[in-house]
């Protein structure tokens, strides 16, 4: 197999503009060229998740699961109960999958 031969390109911008670029490329967690690549080739840029961010998705997870234990705890006692739990829970995983890149 050959290797992709890769060469370098240059454009002009302001001081101004390439700190805004590197600032943009630090939350995407991606290279100032990676990320000038990225916006040229209008593919998908996505920024990183915050430390708090990732903090409230482990505790989403968590509240996620501890209400499908409630549900089936109370699956014979309560059909109702564990409807509306199991209705939250799914609540919460959906709103979770939004989370992913």
């Amino acid at each position: 197999m050959k290797k992709k031969e890769r060469v370098v390109t240059k454009f002009r911008c302001s001081i101004y503009e390439k700190k805004l670029l590197k600032i943009k490329a630090k939350k995407a967690g991606l290279s100032l060229s990676e990320f000038c690549f990225r916006a040229a080739f209008d593919k998908e840029i996505t920024a990183r998740l915050t430390e708090d961010e990732i903090e409230a998705y482990k505790t989403l997870s968590t509240y996620s699961r501890n209400f499908t234990l409630i549900g089936n705890m109370y699956r014979k006692r309560n059909p109702q109960l564990t409807k509306e739990v199991y209705a939250l829970s799914k609540a919460l995983k959906e709103h979770l999958n939004n989370f992913k890149p």
